[in-house]
């Protein structure tokens, strides 16, 4: 979008929040970089210059603007609509993976060379992957320094940086002031809920693009929460995660501008990858305007839409984790899916402490379950091949879920094992993998609520009808599935 002035200067002019992510503007005259929405009396006209990513901004010599914090802006949707090779680097860029591996692991990863994976990355977003790593890693220690009172060699580590130096002047070069002073500039809360690291939890506020439904977001979460690992408490949905360095518990509250949330990592380095996570369960890079707008055109899907617009498709921390509970529930209640998978948790999970809840235990990774019995489980026999075969492939690496997984490739690959049907795969691709397009045609609720509405409701003339939602089906089913009265589509009392 940002190649496109006209429309960027008009965005800018009228202060329009939903595009902050898309594009950044850098202001020749001041050589600072700003959101659309910054606050400020916008530039001149040819006093503006556009900018796909903050990275290719600080590589340009601009700084981050000290009113809007363009570095702190939702993430572009972009690249949660697409799987190709710069989107699913993207992916991993925010995971933390350059951080970890180096732009070769990122490369291998993803299955090309450094150098086509280097020549993407600047011919879409004008900056590298060390330079996008970088100003992720700056964002990251802005947040450290302004919500927690960690020592700033502490934050130095913690945000990614090789050394205290490096911090320093990185910190200064995109921000125009040193550490300390970031941290003297910083709005001192007051109240009952102060921001920041007490305790060892850190509290952040995780941004999203307006207008977000929280009922079948979080309903859906806590419906299907596995006992031991998720659960809805004091008005959060809480869980454990499965992290690099360590492991974590995360507490996510919704308000009207933003998601609460509430961090406690055993390994400060887990932050970035910790904070993604979330953001990618929660859905929040997503871009309702363009996807509500679409489905409005659907004269049977508009009145949904209008009556509850904003819906986010329910997505998962952990692609490995999603996978065995898919295989768990097929064919079988949400309660009984949610009983195997806290078996599987008790007898393989990994026990952790939890002050703040009753959380106990760590989903099992699949290489802690590929030793399982079969004959342990309480399945029928061809659900078991089912498990232990999905299982056996993801501890071997010879199946990869992960955020660089390519959608259709993923798809074929998990159409070859026994047992995965096609709403299992299209359940994995839509909330595992995060494909905007995935689609659930033999679905009982989407086919009730299709008869309902008065739509065809066989799986194939669903498939037909749903031809017009592309790219946004994922989407289409949320609504769907919000016709029937079911306790996912609700957040408890």
């Amino acid at each position: 979008m940002h190649t496109d002035t006209e429309r960027c200067v008009r965005a800018v002019q009228s202060k329009d929040a939903r595009f902050d992510g898309w594009f950044f503007t850098a202001v020749l005259t001041t050589r600072i970089y700003c959101r659309p929405s910054c606050p400020v009396v916008p530039p001149k006209v040819e006093n503006m210059t556009f900018y796909p990513s903050a990275a290719a901004c600080q590589q340009a010599g601009f700084r981050a603007c000290k009113r809007c914090r363009p570095d702190s802006s939702p993430g572009s949707p972009e690249w949660n609509q697409r799987a190709d090779l710069v989107a699913r680097a993207m992916r991993l860029i925010a995971d933390g993976v350059v951080d970890r591996e180096g732009v070769p692991g990122l490369a291998t990863r993803l299955g090309y060379s450094t150098r086509q994976v280097e020549r993407q990355l600047l011919a879409e977003l004008g900056a590298g992957p060390l330079a996008l790593a970088r100003a992720q890693r700056t964002q990251t220690a802005r947040l450290l320094i302004e919500t927690t009172a960690l020592p700033m060699a502490e934050i130095a580590f913690a945000a990614g940086f090789s050394s205290i130096r490096t911090f320093n002047d990185t910190v200064r070069e995109v921000f125009a002031l040193a550490p300390g002073e970031l941290r003297a500039r910083a709005p001192r809360h007051t109240g009952a809920a102060p921001s920041g690291a007490v305790g060892g939890v850190l509290s952040l506020r995780l941004p999203f693009r307006a207008p977000l439904n929280p009922d079948n977001l979080f309903g859906h979460l806590i419906a299907t929460a596995v006992p031991g690992v998720e659960e809805w408490r004091d008005g959060a949905y809480r869980r454990t995660l499965s992290l690099p360095y360590g492991h974590g518990v995360v507490a996510l509250t919704p308000h009207p501008d933003h998601i609460g949330c509430r961090l406690s990592l055993t390994d400060l380095r887990d932050l970035t990858i910790a904070i993604s996570r979330c953001r990618r369960m929660l859905d929040l890079d997503a871009d309702p305007a363009a996807v509500d707008g679409q489905l409005r055109d659907d004269p049977l899907l508009a009145p949904l839409v209008d009556k509850a617009p904003g819906r986010r498709v329910p997505r998962t921390v952990d692609e490995a984790e999603f996978a065995v509970r898919a295989v768990l529930g097929q064919q079988v209640s949400t309660a009984a899916a949610r009983t195997h998978a806290a078996r599987l948790v008790t007898a393989h999970g990994r026990p952790v402490e939890d002050p703040e809840g009753g959380l106990t235990h760590l989903f099992p990774a699949p290489e802690e379950l590929a030793a399982l019995d079969p004959e342990s489980l309480a399945l029928p026999r061809s659900r078991r091949t089912t498990l232990t075969t999905l299982v056996r492939h993801l501890a071997d690496g010879s199946l990869r879920l992960g955020v660089e997984s390519g959608w259709d490739e993923t798809r074929a690959r998990l159409t070859e094992l026994p047992g995965f049907g096609p709403w299992t795969v299209e359940v994995i691709a839509m909330r595992a993998l995060g494909d905007p397009d995935a689609f659930l045609p033999s679905d009982l609720g989407i086919r009730r609520a299709a008869q309902e509405l008065g739509l065809p409701h066989t799986p194939a003339a669903l498939t037909a009808r749903a031809a017009a939602w592309r790219p946004w089906r994922a989407y289409a089913v949320q609504y769907l599935w919000a016709v029937d009265d079911h306790p996912i589509n609700f957040i408890p009392a």
